[in-house]
């Protein structure tokens, strides 16, 4: 696809129509909400963590509802099975055959519901389906819908009933994102009954999938040129070479921060990236990757790559 002013005004318009929706709900979250509506159009998965409370499942809601199409909830527990998520093959009496009878990944936009309470055994399940849009059962594979987002929620490591993600499974989500506490305005109008999970029932879908794709397909031809490729490739380095840093990012971490650059330039209206559309992307897109020396800490892990930042030369010109 060749990259047109027109597609990337299509990126702009779908970007800002779905911002707008979702912070009729959420208030006081501007950063996060256009960070999640940035996975979204660079055709990643989003991972929410935060405190109980604070609206990561309403952003998830929120996010599915102004989007449309099919959309499907898991409630991470402790009990929960990986053929709870990808289905299973059911034999019919009556025929004499199996029958596959699809889970809820098989949605265009799939919940995941303090994903960090389920079994590293169950979470496993993701991987295939996060990397490769599909799964496998019995032998078979089963391509998933398109477009497929997985919005995932976890609390802390430290609280009770909690199973840290494996490193596989946080470098398949593309971006982190954290709400913290509403200023005292937005949270006066929570109270008030201005926004918040209460007005989900109003909240309507102002994107199609025709044009979401659309949308996603304009943002992959976002051109790159070779010194910011380069720029991704030193900051990759810069990860692994780093002295608090025990496993630095991955390839497909670079591949995903240069597409979040991608989603950052169209969202703005431009057809090219720059330096600074990867240095707003990065603490987003690694920290959740990177596994610090002295344990896992998002904090931490965003302080290094925003040190990282300030320390790798900036491409010009």
């Amino acid at each position: 696809m060749l990259i047109t002013a027109t597609s990337t005004s299509l990126v702009t318009e779908v970007g800002s129509a779905l911002i707008g929706n979702v912070e009729r709900i959420m208030r006081g979250t501007s950063d996060a909400v256009r960070l999640a509506v940035l996975t979204l159009l660079a055709g990643g998965h989003l991972l929410i963590e935060d405190l109980p409370g604070q609206g990561k499942t309403t952003l998830a809601k929120a996010l599915a509802r102004s989007i449309g199409g099919a959309f499907s909830r898991v409630q991470g527990t402790a009990d929960l099975l990986p053929s709870e998520l990808t289905g299973v093959s059911v034999f019919e009496p009556k025929t004499g055959t199996w029958t596959f009878r699809p889970g809820p990944l098989f949605g265009n936009v799939v919940l995941l519901d303090e994903l960090n309470r389920a079994t590293p055994r169950t979470q496993s399940a993701l991987l295939e389906a996060m990397a490769e849009r599909q799964i496998t059962v019995d032998g078979v594979t089963y391509p998933l819908p398109d477009p497929f987002f997985v919005v995932a929620t976890q609390n802390p490591f430290d609280h009770t009933g909690t199973f840290p993600l494996v490193e596989g499974q946080r470098d398949r989500f593309a971006m982190i994102v954290q709400l913290g506490h509403p200023a005292a305005a937005a949270e006066r109008d929570l109270l008030l009954g201005r926004g918040g999970s209460g007005g989900l029932d109003d909240l309507r879908s102002v994107v199609d999938i025709k044009h979401l794709l659309a949308a996603q397909q304009a943002v992959g031809a976002v051109q790159v040129v070779d010194s910011v490729a380069d720029y991704v490739v030193a900051i990759g380095a810069a990860t692994r070479a780093h002295p608090n840093v025990r496993l630095g990012q991955s390839p497909r971490g670079s591949q995903t921060l240069l597409r979040a650059a991608k989603a950052s330039a169209g969202l703005h209206g431009r057809y090219f990236v720059t330096p600074d559309d990867v240095q707003a992307m990065a603490p987003h897109v690694l920290a959740h990757r990177l596994i610090l020396r002295h344990g896992a800490d998002l904090c931490g892990a965003q302080a290094v790559v925003r040190e990282i930042l300030a320390a790798v030369p900036v491409p010009r010109g």
